[in-house]
């Protein structure tokens, strides 16, 4: 068992993580920017150190300055949460080399995963569905380039092997297009991140977003907790998050979650992490495999029961996986929602003190908060404020639920996206309905 964790995060996600730490008898040490001294997790924390700044290129991307956070306070683990340094290979290595326990998987699983290509091809060997492409990089033949995209189908999409968050993909229509867009994505992947290399893809005209939830312990044996639709999207930005995912047969969600089982337990997978799709007509098509806890993880959480922080956890402390795939029952749904310090409208940051914060309660709502009356929000980092979940035997009571709760949260001082959720999202017919593809909230916006 884990004695005492770093929490190597900000926000919501570190205040989720110390309250799975306190329950467990785990003590905890909150680091932090010079512009977070005020974050509820370091008021709670038993321990808290400053590691630098506000910018995170000096304080939450600091690796020595966390690592020897941990050496001062005496910790053995380092949980990274999501973001930041949580899917930095050279981090995890870091952090186990200097002979800590890193709270996710291990550097090389990191290295394969975070890779696209190298992930679709392990993917492919582990049986998981992926899209039609290049199955590797593009080369620099641009008759093989050209004769390549003929056999997957116009349209395709360049996209750059190290990126990520919608960044370094191009669409191409037609032909006479291709040769241009592999070149420019080429050089924008050197760019941003430091990797020229593309692969190419068949796009997908009107997919969803659909993600299968996996617990492994590294030592051949893992299991699923689902999956979730998060097709609400804007710039490729999660906004809205549900689980079970809607209107999908129950047999085709089974056999890909099973698939992803198998898959964690071909490359030894340790930790929690999650299988991205594209789902469009009845055919799932692997995109990438986020390897630490996600934002939308509480969805998960409150259709299973399962603690997904606390097995991640105790996984790193070495108990393993004690979960068996029948041990997990699902019941009714939940609806996430993300609320951001941001204009409803025009999506401008809106960074400044909270005035007044009451949150929304009921039956069915979770809360993942750490603001407070009184709380300012830093212009530094990203603008998520909370999440708001709800939960209800089916769809229609999370639903409802969840207006209720759109309606009774007040964050005042700040400007936030709840009138955007309240307002459109969640009178919208379509996503009432259920099913929409990832497009859809874009259209809907104007694609502001």
């Amino acid at each position: 068992m884990l004695e005492k964790v770093v929490i190597a995060n900000r926000g919501e996600i570190a205040l989720r993580v110390l309250r799975a730490c306190k329950e467990m008898g785990i003590r905890t040490v909150a680091v932090y920017s010079k512009a977070d001294r005020d974050l509820m997790h370091v008021r709670l924390a038993d321990e808290a150190v400053c590691i630098g700044p506000a910018p995170s290129t000096d304080s939450y991307l600091n690796i020595p300055a966390i690592i020897s956070a941990a050496e001062v306070t005496d910790a053995d683990a380092i949980h990274p949460g999501y973001g930041f340094l949580a899917e930095n290979a050279d981090f995890a290595e870091s952090v186990e080399r200097s002979g800590f326990t890193f709270i996710g998987p291990r550097a090389d699983t990191i290295r394969l995963m975070g890779n696209k290509v190298s992930a679709i091809e392990a993917m492919k060997k582990a049986g998981v569905p992926t899209v039609p492409g290049s199955n590797g990089p593009v080369g620099d033949d641009p008759e093989a380039t050209q004769a390549m995209a003929e056999q997957i189908g116009y349209p395709v999409i360049i996209k750059a092997a190290a990126g990520g968050g919608g960044r370094g993909m191009r669409v191409v229509e037609h032909a006479d297009q291709l040769l241009n867009a592999v070149t420019l994505t080429r050089s924008e992947a050197k760019n941003a991140f430091g990797d020229a290399t593309v692969y190419m893809e068949k796009f997908l005209q009107k997919p969803r977003h659909v993600e299968i939830q996996v617990l492994s312990d590294g030592a051949g044996h893992a299991i699923h907790l689902g999956d979730r639709d998060c097709s609400l999207q804007r710039r490729h930005q999660k906004v809205v998050e549900e689980a079970p995912a809607p209107d999908i047969p129950a047999h085709l969600k089974e056999e890909v979650a099973q698939r992803c089982v198998n898959a964690c337990k071909e490359i030894n997978y340790r930790g929690a992490g999650t299988f991205e799709f594209l789902y469009e007509n009845e055919g799932f098509y692997f995109i990438e495999m986020n390897t630490r806890v996600q934002v939308e993880h509480p969805v998960s959480e409150m259709i299973t029961g399962v603690d997904i922080v606390k097995e991640q956890l105790r996984i790193a402390g070495g108990e393993g996986l004690t979960l068996q795939q029948e041990d997990i029952t699902f019941l009714g749904h939940a609806i996430e929602v993300r609320i951001n310090a941001e204009d409803p409208n025009t999506f401008v940051p809106s960074p400044g003190k909270i005035s007044y914060f009451h949150a929304p309660g009921g039956n069915g709502v979770r809360v993942d908060s750490h603001v407070y009356g009184g709380y300012t929000v830093p212009p530094y980092y990203d603008s998520l404020i909370g999440k708001i979940i709800t939960w209800g035997e089916n769809r229609d009571v999370a639903f409802a639920r969840m207006r209720n709760a759109l309606d009774e949260i007040v964050v005042e001082g700040i400007k936030t996206n709840v009138a955007l959720h309240r307002d459109k999202i969640f009178r919208d017919t379509a996503f009432k309905e259920g099913g929409v593809d990832i497009h859809h909230l874009e259209k809907k916006l104007g694609n502001h």
